[in-house]
C-alpha cells in the first residue's frame, strides 16, 4: 500500500484544526507541510510556528518540505518546531551534503527534492545517506498544477538507482497526483503520494486518502 501524506497548503487554513483530525482520523500516513519564502519559489507559505502549531496536534510524523533559499539557516529551527522529516532541494544547496549530515544530526529524517528540469542522477553521490527522494511533478510554487508526464520516467529510473544501490530509500512524488493517475505513479516505483486539492477539494477526502491508501 502506498504512503498517503495529504498536502495541509490546499487546506482551508481559516479552519487548519478540523483539517489536522481529519488527517489524524483518516489512513493517511505523513502531514505534508510545505514551506515557501517567496525565493526559491514565487508563493509564500507559512512558517516554523504554523509547523509547530500542526504538531501539537498531529499523530503522524511532520513531514516538512522546505522549497527556501539557505534551508541550512532554519533546519534547526524546524527541528524544534517539530518536523519529524525535513526535506531540502537540490537546487538550492550548494553544500548538499553537509546539509543532509545537518538534517540527521539534529534528529530528523533527511530528504532531497527536485524539481521537474533535474536529472535523478543528480542525487547519485548522496543517495546513500537519503531516507527520502521527493521527485516534483509539477514546477513547485503552486498547487493545483497538472502532473507532468515525464515523472513517470524519473520514478522508474530513480527506482533503479536505488535498487541497484541495496538501498530502501521512500521515492515520493509531490504535484498533480490524482485518483486517476495514483495507480500509474505507483506502478513507476514510487512510494509515497503527495495529494493537496485531490484530497482537501474532494467532498470526502476521508474516502479520497482511504482510496490512495489501497494503490
Amino acid at each position: 500500500m502506498a504512503i498517503v501524506a495529504p498536502s495541509l497548503l490546499a487546506a482551508d487554513f481559516l479552519h487548519l484544526a478540523d483539517a489536522c483530525t481529519l488527517i489524524n482520523e483518516s489512513q493517511a500516513d505523513w502531514f505534508h507541510l510545505d514551506i515557501m519564502d517567496g525565493r526559491f519559489v514565487p508563493n509564500i507559505s507559512f512558517g516554523m510556528s504554523i509547523v509547530q502549531q500542526i504538531k501539537s496536534v498531529a499523530q503522524k510524523p511532520c513531514d516538512v518540505h522546505l522549497m527556501i533559499e539557505e534551508p541550512g539557516k532554519y533546519a534547526a529551527d524546524f527541528a524544534k518546531a517539530g518536523a519529524d522529516h525535513l526535506i531540502v532541494h537540490y537546487e538550492a544547496c550548494p553544500h548538499l551534503h553537509r546539509n543532509i549530515q545537518q538534517i540527521k544530526d539534529l534528529g530528523m529524517k533527511a530528504g532531497v527534492a527536485i524539481n521537474p528540469h533535474t536529472a535523478v542522477e543528480s542525487l547519485l553521490d548522496v543517495l546513500q545517506d537519503l531516507d527520502i527522494v521527493l521527485i516534483m511533478s509539477v514546477n513547485p510554487g503552486f498547487g493545483g498544477q497538472s502532473f507532468i508526464q515525464h515523472t513517470y520516467y524519473k520514478i522508474k529510473k530513480m527506482r533503479q538507482l536505488i535498487h541497484g544501490l541495496g538501498l530502501h530509500t521512500i521515492i515520493a512524488v509531490d504535484g498533480g497526483v490524482t485518483l486517476e493517475n495514483a495507480p500509474s505513479v505507483v506502478n513507476a516505483g514510487a512510494d509515497s503520494l503527495i495529494a493537496g486539492s485531490t484530497v482537501f477539494h474532494a467532498p470526502d477526502p476521508k474516502d479520497v486518502i482511504k482510496k490512495l491508501k489501497g494503490m
